[in-house]
């Protein structure tokens, strides 16, 4: 059996008994948690119930004070664990777009490819132009983040994690830096995303997009997941009555 076939029986992302505290201040009090291959799973929850410490702690950017984080069947809360080398199959967008403005945008797509693809300058250059034409951006290769919007940093943010083949995505609350009119494009490559069959972790305040292209829902309150389901259950029906009350202020 090949990798990619054994990859393919296991969660993209299985999370078992995470804990993480900062301090006295425990943010995650036991999360087991799951992503499919393929699937698409919403987090929603109020600010500060602990959704973007999960999200940091699946590619370790947060350290987990306890439990065990697979990925693909890795256990990367193992010390003995290449962690870069798993890092490059998780495609990661932030709230932030984080991109160089010294750098053009062909520039910076193509530097992490270079530096952790070990990708040439013209493949890396190829492969980025490939994913700004797929995010809708191709001619504004030569822009600097300056000169773009914000949904269209954004996007560009998206191509470059593109740009790294990831297996998965995680984006954490990947449009609440945005002005309301620059959420939708941003969106819709999210969903073309979705329909190609990209593994997606998403926390979002944007109900809309969770109730359309999510597969799961999973709303956290309190550092626990209290509720979890399809959307149309979790959004039209919740059964908790915390996911009632979140969800009576929100939609």
């Amino acid at each position: 059996m090949s990798e990619q076939d054994i990859r393919a029986d296991r969660p993209a992302i299985e999370v078992r008994g995470l804990h993480k505290s900062f301090g006295d201040n425990e943010v995650l009090k036991g999360i087991d948690f799951h992503v499919g291959q393929g699937e698409v799973v919403c987090v929603i929850g109020p600010s500060g119930s602990g959704k973007s410490t999960l999200l940091r702690c699946v590619n370790r950017l947060e350290e987990p004070t306890q439990g065990t984080i697979l990925v693909e069947g890795i256990d990367i809360t193992d010390p003995e664990t290449d962690l870069d080398k798993v890092r490059t199959r998780i495609g990661m967008v932030f709230q932030q777009f984080n991109l160089f403005p010294h750098l053009n945008v062909l520039d910076n797509l193509a530097l992490a490819q270079r530096r952790a693809k070990r990708r040439g300058k013209r493949e890396a250059a190829e492969i980025g132009r490939a994913n700004l034409e797929k995010v809708g951006l191709g001619h504004r290769a030569d822009a600097f983040p300056s000169q773009l919007s914000g949904g269209q940093q954004q996007r560009v943010a998206i191509a470059r994690a593109l740009s790294m083949n990831p297996d998965m995505m995680l984006f954490d609350e990947p449009t609440s830096a945005l002005d309301p009119e620059l959420v939708g494009d941003v969106l819709a490559v999210m969903r073309q995303l979705a329909d190609e069959g990209m593994t997606m972790m998403v926390v979002t305040h944007e109900m809309g997009f969770a109730r359309e292209v999510g597969d799961r829902v999973v709303f956290m309150d309190g550092g626990v997941v209290v509720e979890q389901g399809k959307p149309e259950d979790v959004l039209g029906n919740p059964r908790h009555e915390r996911t009632q009350s979140f969800l009576s202020k929100v939609l």
